[in-house]
């Protein structure tokens, strides 16, 4: 069984761990894949590699057919404010290449579509009573929670049509060790703060992320995929993965300071953002797929600094 990964990216290559490990082939799909990352990543597992992009519909159908794929996992696409700068390049990436992602799906008989979508596209402008549930009302008005919004309504409406399997997942704020070229300004907060604590150095942190936020581990999102590829087909089929509790910033630093006394940071002038941040109801997650996380911020961050202090030294 192949499974095609758009994106070599942190949450990519986390799923790409545990698939390997089972014994699965994955061929990632990408324009500019980084292989120090990749080599950082999954050592010397053999993988295959297409240095394509999900805009180019021709080339995403002949890399399915060469490889004999039976799932893909589709990760590739902008991040937060890299949409927010570039809304026509994004839409172009994000929506053009979710279409053509979902055209090589249906054309090539595809059985199985695992789509990483976002806790960001929920409306937080509306008020919540408690922990967001799936079916909580989405777009909030910035692109990337938008764009990620319509990317969920193109593929259910190509599943329905077509009849693939779809699976979606929503992680909260992922962190882990990844490059972010994609534009992750969450996860490149967290290894920004995690190299200071091995460097001594002092990370610059914008103020629009020295926020309350619900974080969750790259290796635990990675399992998450792995399961929504390869669980028999849920009765539901979109699911937050988060740790299902808000964490303050203070908490992150605190926690850090723990393991990694000499941490140093400086706050960027600007605004902080004022609004309030409901947690993620994980249960459909637990019932369905069988997952929740392993990681706390604690253990996620002692692992985290070890895992990017071996990388250094290598």
């Amino acid at each position: 069984m192949t499974t095609l990964v758009t994106g070599a990216g942190l949450i990519g290559t986390a799923f790409a761990q545990y698939a390997l490990a089972r014994g699965e082939t994955v061929v990632f799909l990408d324009p500019e894949p980084r292989a120090d990352f990749l080599r950082r990543k999954l050592g010397e597992k053999s993988y295959g590699l297409a240095r394509k992009d999900v805009r180019d519909l021709p080339g995403l159908i002949e890399t399915v057919r060469e490889n004999s794929v039976g799932t893909v996992v589709h990760t590739a696409g902008l991040i937060g404010p890299r949409v927010q700068e570039a809304l026509g390049i994004a839409f172009d990436i994000n929506l053009g290449g979710t279409r053509n992602v979902a055209e090589a799906v249906r054309l090539c008989g595809v059985r199985r579509l695992v789509h990483i979508s976002t806790f960001g596209v929920y409306d937080r402008r509306r008020p919540a009573a408690g922990p967001i549930a799936e079916d909580f009302p989405r777009g909030q008005g910035r692109g990337y929670g938008n764009y990620k919004a319509a990317k969920e309504l193109i593929l259910e409406a190509y599943a329905g049509v077509y009849g693939f399997e779809l699976v979606m997942l929503r992680p909260a704020n992922v962190f882990g060790l990844g490059h972010f070229w994609s534009g992750s300004s969450g996860g490149r907060k967290m290894q920004a703060l995690v190299e200071t604590a091995i460097t001594a150095g002092t990370a610059r942190i914008a103020a629009t992320e020295a926020t309350p936020n619900e974080y969750v581990y790259a290796k635990d999102v990675g399992r998450a995929v792995d399961l929504a590829a390869t669980v028999r087909m849920p009765a539901t089929a979109i699911f937050n993965i988060g740790n299902g509790y808000v964490t303050p910033f203070e908490e992150v630093l605190a926690t850090l300071k723990a393991l990694c006394p000499g941490v140093s940071y400086e706050i960027d002038a600007g605004a902080m953002p004022h609004e309030s941040l409901a947690p993620l109801d994980i249960s459909a997650a637990k019932r369905h797929l069988g997952w929740e996380p392993w990681f706390t911020i604690a253990s996620a961050l002692e692992d985290y600094v070890k895992e990017l202090a071996a990388a250094r030294a290598s």
